[in-house]
This record gives structure tokens, C-alpha cells and sequence, in this order.
């Protein structure tokens, strides 16, 4: 069996090896940014929220609710005491604490 005959004879096969090749070489393209998403979710999560609660001063059940995303966080921890905001989501974890009037809040290493 020659190619022409396979691609004549299977043009969705061929199709879908084509899209597959592309697909990968897009994620070999963006996997820095890739790698890096998971963080995304938990930092932003952490700051937003930190910001909301001890910046703007609302309170806990609003700020919840401001920070809710598509995709959920599997760890919340409020540290009222500290003023320290700690979430975990897609296998990262990330802390923003409260740094004061002037700073706002900050995102920890």
C-alpha cells in the first residue's frame, strides 16, 4: 500500500494524523505557558480574594463568591489573624498576605 492509496483510501485517518502533529507541535510551541497555568489559578485566586477582604474590607462571604472560577480550587485557608490568604488548585498552591494600607496585598514565594 502506497501513501497516496492510504490518503485517497482514509482521508479522516490522514486528517486526524495531520491535526495530531499540529496539535503537538502547538503544545511543544506553548509549553512554558502551559506549565505555568496551574499557578495562574491559585495565585490569582489568593490575591483577588486577599485584596477584597483585607484592601476593600468586605466580608468573607462576598469575597468567596467575587474569586469563584470555572475551575475550582481544592484548598481555601483565610488566616484572619495574619491577614493571610492560602489556595490550592490543580496541584500548586499559592499564599497572598496583607501587607498593609499602602501596599495592599502581596503575593508570597
Amino acid at each position: 500500500m502506497n501513501r497516496r492509496h492510504f490518503i485517497r483510501h482514509r482521508p479522516f485517518s490522514t486528517l486526524l494524523v495531520v491535526l495530531l502533529i499540529a496539535l503537538l507541535g502547538w503544545v511543544w510551541h506553548e509549553r512554558v505557558a502551559l506549565w505555568t497555568f496551574p499557578d495562574i489559578i491559585s495565585a490569582y485566586t489568593a490575591k483577588e480574594y486577599c485584596s477584597c477582604r483585607y484592601v476593600m474590607n468586605n466580608d468573607a462571604a462576598y469575597c468567596q463568591g467575587y474569586v469563584k472560577q470555572w475551575l475550582a480550587f481544592s484548598g481555601f485557608t483565610d488566616d484572619s489573624a495574619s491577614k493571610r490568604v492560602t489556595v490550592s488548585g490543580m496541584g500548586r498552591s499559592n499564599s497572598a498576605v496583607w501587607a498593609g494600607e499602602r501596599q495592599g496585598c502581596r503575593l508570597q514565594p
